[in-house]
């Protein structure tokens, strides 16, 4: 009798490690502050800012989120700078076991914009799958699902435009998750972009990732490569650094200050562009950031 399979990531998540590797620790866009607050009737509040080192526009957000684990339910509620009003509920194992429905809706009072969207989530030994309605635009309803099994996953996603009657968007993907690395192959935007992403934890201190992307409209019917590591120093830090095809070395220091707090410093580098005098302009990029979690 074979074991159970373990329940698949989702199709968002296909890739994810190398992604995160690539993608995360590098505040090079400006200055950002974090802090999470935690009460004890179970109401976790977060603030978050963000100076833009381009633009210098600040913008941040204030967001609470109720969590009533006995019954599955979260309530999340989030205003921003820009006068947007989230709202999202989460409903999850109470109709099903491993089934979660959320309702996401989005108002903008000053621009009379809104959106609504109702997502179910669906989730048991070897099979991950979604589905979003979204009701305003459109509406358009998306689902994807992904299988697995040995470490072998394949998914799929498409899009459907009710009013239209005609599917609009659609991607595939292949991939295989051992505990030590991980490769992920999609083909996206109606299979005429292709990705390919590779994770490996060499060791307990040293990660390791690449990343290609063909897009024909993007890279001019090149790829655009890039590969990256990251290196724990100690417990509380480490440091990360990647480099693309264009030139554009990237590298991110991220230290523990004490137990929730943390601090990222992130610097990127044009080394066509050397000889910018302009440190933090278009071909160079600095950043630091600031997390405080209670």
């Amino acid at each position: 009798m074979s074991l159970p399979q373990p329940v698949p990531p989702s199709w968002k998540d296909l890739g994810k490690s190398s992604n995160d590797l690539l993608s995360k620790d590098y505040p090079i866009h400006g200055t950002s502050l974090e802090v999470k607050t935690q009460t004890p009737s179970n109401v976790a509040f977060k603030v978050a800012g963000n100076k833009d080192s381009k633009s210098a526009v600040i913008t941040g957000d204030l967001e609470a989120k109720y969590t009533d684990k006995a019954h599955g339910l979260t309530v999340t509620q989030a205003w921003t700078t820009s006068n947007v009003l989230r709202n999202q509920v989460e409903l999850e194992n109470q109709l099903a076991k491993g089934l979660k429905l959320d309702l996401t809706t989005s108002l903008a009072p000053e621009k009379g914009a809104k959106t609504a969207v109702l997502g179910g989530v669906f989730k048991q030994s070897g099979l991950h799958t979604r589905a979003v309605l979204d009701l305003f635009k459109g509406p358009t309803f998306t689902t994807d699902a992904v299988v697995g099994r040995d470490g072998f996953l394949a998914g799929a996603e498409a899009s459907y435009n009710v009013t239209e009657g005609k599917v609009t968007r659609y991607a595939a993907a292949l991939g295989y998750n051992a505990p030590e690395y991980a490769v992920t192959l999609h083909g996206l935007n109606n299979l005429s972009t292709f990705t390919a992403s590779y994770y490996h934890r060499i060791n307990r201190d040293v990660e390791a990732g690449a990343k290609a992307v063909y897009d024909p409209k993007a890279t001019h019917g090149g790829v655009a490569l890039e590969v990256g590591s990251k290196v724990y120093l100690d417990a509380a830090a480490f440091v990360k650094a990647k480099i693309n095809n264009s030139g554009v070395i990237a590298l991110g220091y991220t230290q523990a200050l004490r137990p929730g707090v943390k601090a990222s410093f992130g610097l990127a580098l044009d080394t066509q562009k050397l000889n910018d005098p302009n440190p933090v302009g278009p071909s160079h990029k600095v950043g630091l950031s600031f997390v405080f979690d209670s």
